[in-house]
C-alpha cells in the first residue's frame, strides 16, 4: 500500500513511519521541521527514513495514487494563549484543511490525529467519544476546529476520514516539551524536575506503540466518519509516575513545585470501547515497561553525550 505520513519527524509521526516502511509499505513522509522545538530533534527522528520537507499551509500537496494519508502533523503544546494563536491556526486548521482537500481530489481514506485536548475538564471519567467537547487551551480549540473539518468535508465532499483522539502518548523520542521527557532527562542529567501544580493531575498515558497500532489499525478497519478515542489502559498520576521512575532508575526523582499551567487540565481518563468493539484495539503495554523504554532511551543518550 502507498501511504502519506504528515508531521513524520515528529515523536508519533516518526515511529509510525518506521513502522509502515518496516511492513513494507510504499511510504513517505512530510514534515515542515518547525522551530516549535529544535529541529535538530526532528532531524535525528527522521534519520534513514524517507522524509521529504513539506509546508502543509503553503506547499502544493498532491495525493494521487496514495491509498492513506495519516495526518498527525500540527502544533502541538497547550501553552498556546497569547501572540502564538495565529500560529496554531496556520498549522493546525489551515494545515488541515489543505490536506483534507488534497485527499478528496485524489479519493485518498485519511486518519485525523485529534486529541484528549478537545474534552477539557471533562463532564465524566473514564470519557466517551459523545461527551461535549470543552476544550482549555487554544491548541484544543483548534484540534476540535479540524474535527469540524473533517466532518464537513465529509457530508459536503465524500471525505472518507477517521478521527483518533489521542491520550496523552509517551516513549522514545518523545517531544523534550512533555512531562516525561523532561523528567526522563533531568534524572539523568541530576537536575531536578519542574513539577506543575500539586502533581495530583492524572493522564491516560499512552506507550507509543500502542498509539501507533490503533491508528494503523484505525486506516485498515475504522468506520469512515467515526471519532475513536486512542488511551492507555490505566490512568496514572505525576506523583505516582514519579516515584515509578524513581523505582525503575533506583535512585530518586529530585523535583520543584511551580504553579498549575492554564489551559492544562486535571485529568485525562479514556473511555476506549468503541475502538475495541469496532477494530479490537486496546493498550497492550504496562505503563512501567513503557516509562522504562523511555528511561532506558533518555539515559543513553545523556551517557552518549
Amino acid at each position: 500500500m502507498r501511504y502519506v505520513v504528515t508531521g513524520a519527524a515528529g515523536f508519533i509521526g516518526s515511529h509510525l513511519l518506521e513502522m509502515l516502511v518496516e511492513l513494507e509499505h510504499d511510504a513517505v513522509g512530510w514534515d515542515s521541521f518547525t522551530d516549535f522545538y529544535d529541529p535538530a530533534l526532528k532531524e535525528e527522528n527522521a534519520r534513514g527514513l524517507p522524509v521529504e520537507r513539506v509546508d502543509l499551509a503553503e506547499d502544493a500537496l498532491d495525493l494521487s495514487g496514495v491509498d492513506g494519508v495519516f495526518h498527525l502533523a500540527g502544533q502541538p503544546g497547550v501553552r498556546s494563549f497569547g501572540g502564538v494563536f495565529p500560529v496554531y491556526v496556520r498549522q493546525n486548521v489551515v494545515a488541515t484543511q489543505r490536506v483534507f482537500e488534497a485527499a478528496v481530489a485524489a479519493g485518498t481514506r485519511t486518519v485525523f490525529a485529534s486529541s484528549s485536548s478537545i474534552y477539557g475538564d471533562a463532564a465524566a471519567y473514564p470519557t466517551t467519544e459523545d461527551t461535549t467537547p470543552r476544550p482549555l487551551s487554544p491548541y484544543g480549540i483548534t484540534k476540535l476546529a479540524c474535527e469540524h473539518l473533517a466532518h464537513a468535508y465529509r457530508q459536503a465532499f465524500g471525505l472518507d476520514a477517521v478521527v483518533l483522539r489521542y491520550f496523552n502518548a509517551f516513549g522514545p523520542k518523545q517531544r523534550p516539551d512533555m512531562a516525561f521527557a523532561k523528567m526522563t532527562a533531568c534524572l539523568a542529567a541530576g537536575r531536578p524536575f519542574e513539577v506543575y501544580g500539586d502533581g495530583t493531575q492524572s493522564r491516560s498515558f499512552t506507550y507509543v506503540d500502542d498509539v501507533v497500532v490503533a491508528t494503523l489499525l484505525a486506516m485498515e478497519k475504522g468506520r469512515s466518519g467515526v471519532v475513536y478515542n486512542v488511551g492507555g489502559g490505566v490512568e496514572v498520576s505525576l506523583l505516582r509516575a514519579i516515584e515509578t521512575l524513581g523505582a525503575i532508575a533506583g535512585r530518586r526523582v529530585e523535583f520543584v513545585r511551580s504553579p498549575r499551567v492554564d489551559g492544562d487540565v486535571a485529568r485525562t481518563s479514556a473511555d476506549t470501547s468503541r475502538i475495541h468493539a469496532d477494530i479490537g484495539w486496546e493498550a497492550t503495554t504496562p505503563f512501567e515497561e513503557g516509562l522504562e523504554a523511555q528511561w532506558r532511551w533518555a539515559a543513553d543518550r545523556v551517557a552518549a553525550a
